[in-house]
């Protein structure tokens, strides 16, 4: 998860006297870069992640100080540094709670500290993670895309990951990141990957294939709740204009068996965009965890086709829900009280939509098989 705001506390915090004072549920904000600012100018440069430093000489004032985070948090920042003891001596108590309200890391270093060597050292140290995390992402994506290269990348992973342990991919989209330009891409991945709070080094966040890939080693049920359940509460508040999707996998053993993970996450995010849900979990889709597998998915259309178009014709003609009657009283064992309930239609109705619906489809859904094929073809038609 790259250079994060606990990495520069802990590698870089005593050199420099650093003292995080607010924000600290961001204290997992990776970082991209480490940029000076004095005036507001400088934002325009600012992308996502980035860590802004200053020594206040043009934010020298409670109010001026308020804009400035309130300016971070709108451009995604990774967290403000201040350089206290001289343009300003001590945080004033309401931004410190403007940082804790909108989890903007807020940390401060003495004046006596050069904050140009501390700028160097920590550009250092994120261009060097930035270096690993590239190698890290090249690996992961030769064990999904490769089963056969896993124990390459085992080798490439082993110092970073518990390659023998369990794993789980996360997929995060928004409708058109395959045609976007990389700065915007890379933009929205930056935000995304901030929203993810409390995700630590046991987890890599990557593009890939259409999709944000998160990559989850060792990471506890309770713990991948809570990230998602916070990530979409964020991304509602910060990013409403955004729509967005997430598939979850099912729990895997061994790097060896990541491209199943990829797969099952895959599946569930598909159908979570076929459904217009924000999030699915392939452990929880039931059936349809094997139909989402069958890679000739031809083959389930015309499957599905081939038994329901009478009806499907049908309700085109005379603008009728037959299909969707059908479903209902398939899926509640052909209760019409049940049936009525949910529908809210009487069960005289009911009953001879059924009827009609039988001769339409010239059976009269007497064995279990035949019920059996014509659920899984009306539940093939929410896949597509």
């Amino acid at each position: 998860m790259g250079f994060t705001i606990e990495d520069m506390l802990t590698l870089s915090g005593d050199r420099y006297q650093l003292s995080m004072i607010a924000g600290h549920r961001g204290w997992s904000n990776s970082i991209s870069w480490v940029l000076m600012i004095e005036d507001f100018t400088i934002l325009r440069h600012f992308v996502g992640k980035e860590l802004a430093v200053t020594t206040a000489m043009g934010f020298d004032s409670e109010e001026k100080l308020m804009t400035l985070v309130r300016e971070l948090n709108d451009h995604h920042a990774s967290g403000l540094v201040v350089n206290t003891g001289f343009y300003i001596d001590e945080i004033p108590q309401p931004v410190i709670d403007l940082c804790d309200e909108v989890d903007l890391p807020l940390v401060i270093v003495p004046w006596e500290i050069y904050i140009t060597d501390m700028i160097k050292d920590l550009s250092v140290r994120i261009f060097l993670q930035g270096m690993t995390d590239e190698q890290i992402i090249a690996a992961f994506i030769k064990a999904i895309t490769s089963p056969d290269q896993a124990v390459a990348a085992k080798q490439d992973l082993l110092q970073y990951f518990d390659v023998d342990g369990e794993f789980q991919i996360v997929l995060l989209h928004t409708p058109g990141l395959d045609t976007m330009d990389t700065v915007e891409r890379r933009r929205i991945g930056y935000r995304m990957e901030l929203f993810l709070e409390n995700i630590t080094h046991n987890c890599s966040f990557f593009y890939y294939d259409s999709s944000f890939v998160l990559v989850c080693n060792d990471l506890p049920a309770d713990v991948t709740e809570k990230v998602l359940t916070d990530f979409e509460k964020r991304v509602v508040l910060r990013m409403p204009e955004i729509r967005y999707y997430i598939g979850i996998s099912s729990r895997v053993m061994n790097l060896e068996n990541l491209s199943v993970a990829y797969r099952r996450a895959r599946a569930a995010l598909d159908m979570a965009i076929a459904t217009g849900n924000n999030r699915i979990c392939f452990d929880d889709m039931g059936i349809y965890r094997l139909l989402s597998l069958v890679s000739d998915k031809a083959l389930l259309r015309e499957m599905s086709r081939d038994l329901l178009r009478p009806l499907i014709s049908y309700d085109e003609k005379h603008d009728s829900q037959y299909v969707e009657t059908l479903e209902t009283y398939l899926a509640l064992e052909g209760s019409f009280l049940a049936m009525s309930e949910k529908m809210f239609i009487h069960r005289n109705t009911l009953m001879y939509r059924i009827n009609k619906i039988k001769k339409i489809l010239g059976t009269d859904l007497s064995t279990a098989e035949e019920k059996l094929n014509y659920q899984i073809a009306c539940l093939i038609l929410h896949m597509d």
